[in-house]
């Protein structure tokens, strides 16, 4: 196996250009462990930790733009804010060592559908910026998952960053796991509401091959919520809403059994915490509403 150390980001562009197959390391969360296990033996290693930019942040006025190389605990301590579901999603995150370590571009290149970051991603809008000497392009979240433990990335391309629109809403993230920490997840569940166009999107992780949105939970939910006056109101949602979004939710999952959970048990843990984060999400938009109308 050979070891590639490029200076900068025209170098690393250039030495996977050169060797397409090489396979990128920054945190190494991922790719370690299945190189000590002998899962994976890459012909190249191609090692981007002196590539500065890659963990670098931007916040704009609209946007987020968020280095592959961020680590999970920077996110926690300066993007709270603006991305409440990631910054939820990242203390989840195995151990403080490796949220130290570990970036969102790691789950993206895995591309598997436990990753963490990916329902925070899908609930958020997100879009991956990729590039290779070709030029770069951005990617949306919803077209850049192919498979299981494939992505949408040309063999020559690297992902430099994610962009993901500022928090208009409350947002949330749950996951079940065998254990509170150090664990890959079950299943998990991320959900954004979005009250400027008053749409919900959502995120499932780790209940079918790759990390999916539960699309026609959402256009149920948008659609009940408009009909029936709960943006302008701000009242409670109904349990008969909340059950069909949960229905719908767990309906959207393909999983599978595995060691650590059932298909069912997955089907009925998603929609579990699909009624939950709604619950969650919802309450913090109306108490939202009360400070504001307090506030006129």
């Amino acid at each position: 196996m050979d070891f590639l150390r490029p200076a900068s980001w025209e170098e690393a562009l250039a030495a996977k250009a050169e060797h397409p197959t090489a396979v990128p390391i920054a945190g190494g969360t991922d790719v370690m462990v299945e190189i000590n296990f002998d899962h994976r033996r890459p012909e190249y290693l191609m090692d981007l930790n002196r590539v500065g930019d890659l963990s670098e942040w931007e916040v704009g006025e609209e946007s987020v733009r968020l280095g592959a190389s961020v680590p999970y605990t920077k996110i926690m301590e300066n993007l709270r804010a603006e991305l409440p579901g990631l910054a939820l999603a990242s203390h989840t995150v195995a151990s403080p060592q490796i949220r130290n370590r570990g970036g969102v571009g790691g789950n993206l290149g895995t591309a598997s559908p436990a990753g963490d970051a990916h329902p925070a991603l899908l609930a958020a809008g997100a879009e991956v910026e990729v590039e290779s000497v070709r030029g770069s392009r951005r990617i949306p979240i919803d077209e850049f998952y192919k498979g299981v433990k494939r992505n949408a990335l040309a063999a020559d391309e690297l992902i430099r960053a994610v962009h993901v629109k500022k928090a208009d809403g409350p947002q949330q993230f749950s996951k079940v796991g065998t254990r509170n920490a150090m664990v890959i997840a079950v299943c998990a569940f991320g959900l954004a509401l979005h009250p400027r166009t008053r749409t919900v999107r959502t995120g499932i992780g780790s209940a079918a091959p790759t990390p999916i949105r539960a699309r026609a939970a959402e256009e149920f939910l948008n659609a009940a919520l408009e009909e029936g006056g709960f943006w302008d109101s701000g009242k409670i949602v109904t349990p008969s809403v909340a059950k069909q979004f949960a229905d719908l939710c767990a309906a959207a999952c393909n999983p599978i059994d595995d060691v650590r959970g059932t298909a069912s048990y997955r089907r009925h843990a998603v929609g579990v915490m699909a009624r939950r984060t709604l619950t969650w999400t919802w309450e913090s938009y109306r108490g939202a509403r009360r400070l504001t109308e307090g506030a006129a």
